[in-house]
């Protein structure tokens, strides 16, 4: 029994004879651990298993998916990508590759109308996946911000070049981080509240362009910042407030920059 009195569900709860996977008792033990997880938890989760692959679900998903999903438990390789994945295709293929995976706020499609979830991609023995939708985070509006201690995401490639930044912002008395690479960038502003994106121009995978249209759709609050050794002649079309230092930049200009980003947010602006 579970803590709430009721029965905990396990693989054997339900009837599989008309799927692909056969009798539980037969199953890998990675997929029968995390489907009995699945079934037992409130949240909404989907388990993808194998190469074809088979799709199981839990009633909290087969009732927020209502027609999209042919039945609870699942277990049929679906005729069309259930909505979660086909929202969040990067994130499943990181998670069948053995990397847990975030997304915020991910479109995900049930109907007429997408509706917004937070989606927790976590990799299963081998190539199995396990996703929970939790509903989205909702964002403070930047009109109420104030900042206080201002917090700095670093995204710099250079990890020499990244560390003394970090290193020079906290001694200026500000809160630092810094990463390398944009899906790490965006797994931080997941994580956790910052002020500022100080980001290089180039990076790998993605432009630091475009990793601040994605991060402003997400947080729109946040001050960009961008360091570029060409200045700004490739940043003049953006369609976003920014600012830009060339490098190399002075410790006074990136003062200057910094205050500017404090002032605009203590306005909301």
């Amino acid at each position: 029994m579970s803590a709430s009195g009721k029965s905990a569900r396990t693989a054997s709860s339900y009837d599989w004879s008309a799927s692909a996977l056969g009798d539980p008792a037969l199953w890998p033990q990675p997929l029968r651990l995390a489907a009995d997880l699945m079934f037992n938890t409130p949240l909404p989760m989907l388990l993808s298993w194998g190469a074809q692959p088979l799709v199981l679900c839990n009633e909290a998903y087969g009732a927020l998916a209502g027609p999209a999903f042919s039945r609870v438990p699942g277990g049929s390789v679906p005729a069309v990508l259930p909505p979660p994945f086909a929202a969040a295709d990067d994130a499943l293929a990181r998670a069948r590759r053995g990397e847990a995976a975030f997304v915020a706020g991910a479109n995900v499609n049930f109907g007429a109308a997408g509706e917004r979830f937070d989606l927790y991609f976590t990799p299963i023995g081998e190539g199995g996946v396990l996703c929970a939708l939790a509903p989205a985070t909702q964002e403070q509006p930047a009109a109420v911000e104030e900042p206080g201690i201002l917090s700095i995401l670093v995204v710099e490639d250079n990890l020499d070049s990244q560390y003394l930044v970090c290193e020079m912002l906290k001694a200026f008395g500000y809160e630092a981080d810094g990463v390398a690479h944009p899906d790490d960038a965006l797994a931080h502003l997941a994580a956790r509240h910052y002020h500022v994106l100080f980001t290089d121009v180039s990076l790998p995978g993605m432009s630091g362009v475009d990793l601040a249209r994605q991060s402003l759709e997400r947080y729109p609050h946040l001050k960009v910042i961008f360091a570029s050794g060409y200045g700004d002649m490739l940043l003049r079309h953006l369609d976003f407030p920014y600012q830009s230092l060339q490098k190399p930049y002075e410790l006074d200009q990136l003062q200057d920059a910094l205050g500017k980003a404090t002032s605009a947010l203590r306005a909301g602006t």
